[in-house]
């Protein structure tokens, strides 16, 4: 697997766990790759894209720097004393803070609206390819109520109504709640839109297993690039 920047890997890893958690199936089976992030082993029936959003606002950036590194977990705290040791911080202290990991990752985020603006025109564009169904994942900084689900689906409906290559799901996750969207032609509002509860204890189950798995991949990485460096001659290695 590719080596990616600002750990994205962790928050796709952790947007599978949900959906295999939630949906199962035939997401139990996915697996993280590239364009989109994570497919059916196939690398044909099913692909999804997972990004970010976080709105451009005052409390959204000083939520931003609120960054864990200066905190001191006095008494013990397990959750705050688990985001110094592997650098992520979402699903874990109701989502109040930003693990130094995940900072960059952030940072990059954009608005709902853009973000959906900018998923629909790569999908439509052929940008991941073409999959029997594809889906988009946001990860969201804010707490997300119906109304802001609805409002994101019914916009991304919009969005993508004259394209021929589409999503067929939106999934948009808050640190308490995964809201799975169908977009599929047909369907009346009221039954496109399906609320899951996240609980404390699925959360932290969640963040346990995508830093595993991260972990896993930091690894398997850092031995292909050690082991390519081996087989290469002193004057190939330079």
């Amino acid at each position: 697997m590719d080596n990616r920047p600002f750990g994205t890997c962790f928050f796709e890893q952790y947007a599978q766990i949900t959906l295999a958690t939630f949906l199962g199936g035939e997401m139990t089976s996915l697996v993280n790759r590239d364009r989109p992030d994570l497919q059916s082993p196939d690398g044909a029936s099913i692909g999804i894209e997972v990004t970010r959003a976080m709105e451009e606002s005052k409390l959204a950036q000083e939520a931003l720097m609120k960054d864990i590194a200066g905190v001191t977990p006095s008494p013990r705290d397990e959750e705050i004393e688990q985001i110094l040791e592997y650098g992520y911080a979402y699903g874990l202290k109701k989502g109040k803070y930003i693990g130094l990991k995940e900072l960059s990752y952030w940072s990059m985020a954009h608005p709902m609206k853009r973000i959906l603006e900018s998923k629909v025109s790569k999908v439509g564009n052929g940008f991941y390819g073409h999959f029997g169904k594809m889906g988009l994942f946001v990860f969201s900084r804010e707490n997300l109520g119906e109304k802001e689900a609805i409002d994101a689906m019914n916009y991304t409906l919009f969005l993508q109504k004259y394209q021929d290559n589409r999503y067929n799901r939106l999934f948009l996750a808050d640190i308490n709640d995964l809201f799975v969207c169908n977009l599929d032609d047909g369907l009346k509002e009221s039954s496109r839109l399906i609320r899951y509860t996240i609980t404390r204890e699925q959360r932290q189950a969640f963040y346990t297993e995508a830093v595993r798995r991260q972990s896993l991949d930091s690894t398997s990485t850092l031995e292909a690039t050690t082991s390519n460096n081996v087989l290469l001659s002193p004057e190939e290695s330079v």
